[in-house]
């Protein structure tokens, strides 16, 4: 059999869909709608209803707009509900830039740091590529972001709101990337010529002041201390003071970072289930705690999901967003679209196959805010809190169905308690280290 495609063997092909009914129809459909609004099925659309049986209350929808922050504004979404709820108001917001500014600080040095413990590696090696590939990006990790409220805490919008740059990263981050490698550049030179490590090591704080700088330019200045002032529903006013942005967590949120728990579902061989894991050269606060999961049975999730969700409190998650989902109507499940009708072409691999094949991570990071128990208490679907403004999905809101989470989730936080003891301890352990490049080493 020859190895191309022959003049005959195209033909051949070309009669088959010529006589094919099916193919002429669904060609003629593409071509005029395009393959996903062709795809749609308007079935699953009827059958998705935007009301559930545990539905927590949120303030106003936030926009993320051009940026990448979503794990910021999922993080601080959940921190804001604790601040509405002590302080009875009808909305509030967080200060997104003012953590987009820190993770950025925080990201280059953990870069710069990174170059400077593998100067023995080759340039051209995976390792060092993978470094030099995204020394800069919006996206982050749950345990990236309790480093970053740890040591700068967090402070209402208006103490430092959004700036250009902030709501559109991409100029910002390409010249922060530019600087970073050719910062890299610098200093792996300089080892090559003999350099010792404490020459290296002031070159990169150095290096750490042109970042600040173009930070400070791009973003604005971030506040040491502000004033608390808000209205609650009642009509009352409320003011606080010379607040530091620490201060301000522990008294208006007050969550214990350290009891929440990172959970994941990972069916992969190389990833046995109720073991612990953490990823290499993944992180932004160098002295901070390391990206740790625990990697559970989907179910699991869904049971410490809906524990939080009925003691009344939000749930962070990481999903692919971009799998079968739809911004008109809000709608997340996996028979939205139906291409294997459609195209007459059977897709069949299962979610650890496209883990392994690099067909899904996790790309997005949002809130549950609420979960539909059927009369036997299992859930059918999810109310999703995005933070992609009122335009997308229903005012801001989707909807999950069940089968989606099963395909599509890969993590929640969740706190310790609603787990047993034993999944505890399984979390504590000792963590198997993942490659960098590992999906589960993927950026919300």
């Amino acid at each position: 059999m020859s190895e191309n495609i022959t003049r005959e063997r195209l033909e051949q092909l070309q009669e088959k869909c010529r006589a094919d009914k099916s193919c002429r129809v669904a060609m003629n459909a593409v071509t005029e709608n395009g393959l996903w609004a062709a795809a749609k099925n308007g079935e699953a659309q009827r059958n998705t209803r935007h009301s559930f049986s545990v539905n927590l209350k949120q303030g106003a929808i936030t926009d993320q707009k051009q940026s990448g922050r979503c794990w910021l504004f999922a993080a601080l979404n959940t921190f804001r509900f604790e601040v509405m709820k002590k302080l009875n108001l009808e909305t509030f917001e967080l200060s997104q830039n003012y953590m987009l500014f820190y993770d950025k600080l925080e990201k280059a040095n953990y870069f710069l740091e990174s170059i400077l413990d593998t100067l023995d590696e080759p340039t051209d090696g995976r390792l060092i590529s993978w470094l030099l590939g995204a020394p800069m990006n919006d996206g982050g990790q749950w345990d990236m972001l309790c480093n970053l409220v740890r040591k700068y805490g967090v402070v209402p919008k208006y103490a430092m709101p959004e700036s250009k740059a902030s709501s559109g990263t991409r100029e910002m981050n390409s010249a922060l990337t530019v600087k970073l490698r050719e910062d890299a550049c610098r200093l792996r030179g300089a080892y090559a010529q003999g350099a010792a490590r404490e020459e290296l090591a002031g070159q990169k704080d150095a290096m750490m002041e042109d970042i600040y700088r173009i930070l400070c330019i791009c973003l604005g200045e971030p506040p040491k201390t502000f004033d608390l002032e808000a209205e609650n529903k009642e009509g009352e006013f409320i003011r606080d003071t010379d607040l530091s942005p620490v201060v301000f967590y522990e008294k208006y949120i007050g969550l214990n970072l350290e009891d929440y728990i990172s959970l994941i579902n990972a069916p992969t061989a190389d990833k046995p289930y109720h073991r612990s894991y953490s990823v290499k050269f993944l992180g932004n606060v160098k002295e901070g705690r390391p990206v740790r999961y625990l990697n559970l049975e989907i179910e699991e999730l869904k049971k410490a999901a809906i524990a939080q969700l009925k003691d009344g409190s939000p749930v962070w998650f990481g999903c692919d967003v971009g799998k079968y989902s739809s911004r008109e109507g809000g709608i997340m499940d996996p028979d939205l679209y139906r291409l294997d009708e459609l195209l007459d072409v059977n897709f069949g691999l299962n979610k650890a196959e496209r883990l392994e094949y690099g067909e899904s991570l996790m790309t997005h990071a949002m809130v549950f805010l609420g979960v539909n128990l059927d009369e036997e208490g299992k859930p059918n679907r999810w109310r999703v809190e995005n933070s992609w403004g009122e335009k997308a999905g229903e005012k801001g809101y989707y909807v999950m169905s069940d089968r989606w989470f099963d395909e599509f989730m890969y993590q929640i936080v969740v706190h310790k308690k609603y787990l047993p003891e034993a999944f505890v301890a399984e979390y504590e352990a000792e963590p198997t280290m993942l490659e960098p490049w590992d999906p589960m080493g993927s950026l919300a």
